[in-house]
């Protein structure tokens, strides 16, 4: 009686292990952009858009980037503006640069800061593809 308690409670620990371990694997990799001259800099920002609750694009210029945000913002971009902030870290070094690292964030008139996922770079055409599904744009004076 007592092998069998130990073999259920063993088995029931391996459950939960493996559930944990699947759990981690299915979270999404945080990896920033490198080096944070390939990073997106709001004060070179010429365009945005609003793709969707959790999506923004912007160009710089010739470079186009995808930035993910953390979890639904519904009021982004509402009123013609948009603001890029980015970490303190990457303030102090001047630069202002979003690279996908804790502590950045997109907001707007109507929306507080939503915490961002990701940036990354995208070619031409995912940026235009991306941009013809927008729901909100704005660009610099």
């Amino acid at each position: 009686m007592k092998a069998q308690a130990l073999l259920a409670l063993a088995s029931l620990l391996l459950l939960t292990v493996l559930n944990v371990m699947a759990a981690d694997q299915s979270a999404p990799a945080f990896t920033p952009l490198r080096p944070v001259s390939r990073c997106l800099r709001p004060d070179r920002i010429n365009e945005w858009s609003v793709v969707d609750n959790q999506t923004v694009i912007a160009r710089t210029g010739p470079t186009r980037y995808l930035v993910r945000l953390r979890a639904d913002c519904p009021q982004l971009g509402i009123g013609q503006s948009l603001r890029f902030n980015s970490n303190r870290a990457n303030q102090s070094i001047g630069w202002g640069a979003l690279c996908g690292e804790a502590g950045e964030t997109v907001s707007s008139r109507d929306q507080p800061p939503c915490a961002v996922q990701s940036v990354e770079i995208i070619d031409r055409d995912q940026f235009d593809q991306l941009s013809n599904r927008a729901s909100q744009r704005g660009r610099s004076p």
